[in-house]
C-alpha cells in the first residue's frame, strides 16, 4: 500500500461524515487559510505540497475545506479546541502554529494560558510545562516580529 493509499483509506471514514457547506472544498479550504494566517497561502502547506502533494490537498480540501467549514461552532471556538488537542497529544509545531492562528482570529492570550492549565489538569504536569513554553516560544516570537498578542 502506497502512502497515498494509505491516506485516502484513514480519511476515509471522515470523508463520508462531514456534511459540505458552500462551495468546492479546495475553495473553502483557501478561505479558512486566509481567515487562519492572514495570507491567501501558507508557507508551511506550500512546502508540503511540494513533497507531498496528495497530503497537502487532503489538508487543504478535507481538514480546511470540510471540517474547519463547518458553521456548527464559530472560529474561535474551533480554534480553541485545536489548539487544546495538540497541547494534550504535545504536538510543540502544531501546538504554536495553531496557537498563532488563533491569536489571528482575536482569541487572547490569556484564553490560551487557560487551554495550558486544563492540560495540567487532564493530561499532566510535565506536559502542561512542555506545552506552555511552546506557547512562551510563541507570544515572543510574535512580540519580537511586533505581531499582535491579543
Amino acid at each position: 500500500m502506497n502512502m497515498q493509499h494509505f491516506i485516502l483509506v484513514a480519511l476515509a471514514p471522515t470523508l463520508v461524515a462531514v456534511k459540505a457547506e458552500d462551495g468546492r472544498p479546495n475553495e473553502r479550504g483557501g478561505q479558512a487559510i486566509a481567515e487562519l494566517s492572514r495570507v491567501r497561502h501558507q508557507s508551511n502547506l506550500d512546502e508540503l505540497r511540494e513533497e507531498f502533494p496528495f497530503l497537502a490537498d487532503a489538508v487543504t480540501d478535507h481538514v480546511l475545506g470540510d471540517v474547519w467549514a463547518r458553521r456548527t461552532i464559530d472560529h474561535h471556538a474551533r480554534q480553541l479546541a485545536t489548539v487544546a488537542a495538540f497541547a494534550a497529544t504535545g504536538d510543540r509545531a502544531q501546538l504554536k502554529i495553531h496557537a498563532g492562528y488563533a491569536l489571528n482570529i482575536g482569541v487572547s492570550q490569556d484564553e490560551l494560558k487557560e487551554i495550558i492549565y486544563l492540560t495540567a489538569a487532564h493530561v499532566s504536569f510535565p506536559r502542561a510545562i512542555d506545552m506552555a513554553q511552546a506557547m512562551s516560544e510563541l507570544f515572543a516570537e510574535r512580540w519580537e516580529a511586533s505581531q499582535p498578542i491579543n
